[in-house]
């Protein structure tokens, strides 16, 4: 079974002209195609994602489901999803394109929470794209791009109905990662969840990443599948000391150090004004971009692993032919 690690598939990139350049750049094109999600609604926003992908040869599709909140009444999302590779089970990459609207009626350009994890989660695609022609692995990837994160995780809601989560071997989830090379991850989605975390870490440790788990962290997307039972992390990014204050307002308690009152500036910035493209940074998304598709490929050879060893257990424990019932 292939397993291709980070730095295989970035010698992969580099190996196409036209990537290796946009790499050694601050990845303008990153930021230039963030700027295009900057819109008055969040349908336009549906047309630029769906844009992107058809151009990075990806075939999206798009699931409308009915939504909305008693606040808005009810009003049509549209979930849009890729696929790449095949396989019997999937492995979900999600992360929510949808902006919230602010007090005065128009909505945030939506670049930290959430475009900066779109922006990655199409890097990845791509990147998994390239690396599994002709290579085949036992998992498919499926990227959803949930709409309505913003008024309850009604587009993870609603792909899990459509989709069921008999086929889910494992969810990765990315919100509010526009800047910053500290990886912040959750480790509150249930024992289910275990594996998933033990492969981050692992990651994390070979690539000689700065990665801090949250006891507690944010919800997003994937508390619509840690409800279900699915196996799932939710990971954004921010720099190093913005995600040790995040990380001690949220799990710091009263003694966490913090000046009272103190908010996290990431907190100051999401669902407001301040949400802008100027705290965007190219070459962060793209590397947090590899980094996801790389937890993608080593959560496929993980599960594998487990099921040949699931299989041995089995086989091992089972009464001899011919035996007594």
């Amino acid at each position: 079974m292939l397993f291709r690690t980070l730095a295989a598939v970035s010698a992969l990139l580099a190996a196409t002209p036209a990537l290796a350049q946009e790499g050694a750049s601050d990845r303008a094109d990153i930021v230039a195609g963030a700027r295009q999600f900057i819109k008055p609604t969040n349908a336009e926003r549906t047309q630029v994602l769906v844009g992107f992908l058809t151009t990075l040869g990806l075939t999206p599709e798009i699931q409308v489901f009915q939504g909305g909140n008693n606040a808005t009444g009810p009003m049509e999302g549209a979930n849009v999803v890729v696929t790449v590779g095949q396989g019997d089970k999937d492995i979900v990459l999600t992360a929510h394109y949808d902006a919230v609207k602010l007090r005065d009626g128009t909505l945030s350009q939506g670049i930290v929470d959430n475009v900066g994890s779109v922006m990655a989660m199409m890097e990845a695609a791509k990147t998994l794209d390239m690396a599994l022609e002709g290579q085949p692995v036992a998992h498919r990837f499926v990227f959803v791009f949930t709409d309505q994160e913003e008024l309850g995780l009604l587009g993870a809601k609603a792909f899990l109905e459509k989709h069921g989560k008999d086929r889910i071997a494992a969810v990765i989830n990315a919100d509010v990662a526009a800047y910053g090379q500290t990886i912040m991850y959750g480790e509150n989605n249930g024992e289910q969840s275990r594996f998933v975390l033990e492969t981050l870490r692992t990651l994390c440790a070979e690539r000689n990443f700065d990665c801090m788990p949250y006891p507690t962290y944010p919800p997003s997307d994937d508390r619509a599948f840690s409800a279900a039972g699915v196996p799932v992390v939710s990971m954004g990014t921010q720099d190093a000391v913005g995600a040790h204050q995040m990380w001690l307002a949220f799990n710091g308690g009263e003694n966490s150090g913090l000046k009272e009152g103190f908010v996290p500036p990431v907190f100051q910035r999401i669902h407001s004004t301040d949400d802008k493209l100027s705290y965007l940074k190219g070459a962060d998304v793209a590397r947090f971009g590899l980094f996801i598709a790389d937890l993608g490929l080593a959560l496929d050879k993980r599960l594998v692993e487990n099921q040949a060893k699931a299989d041995a257990v089995a086989a091992e424990t089972a009464p001899a032919p011919g035996g007594e019932d």
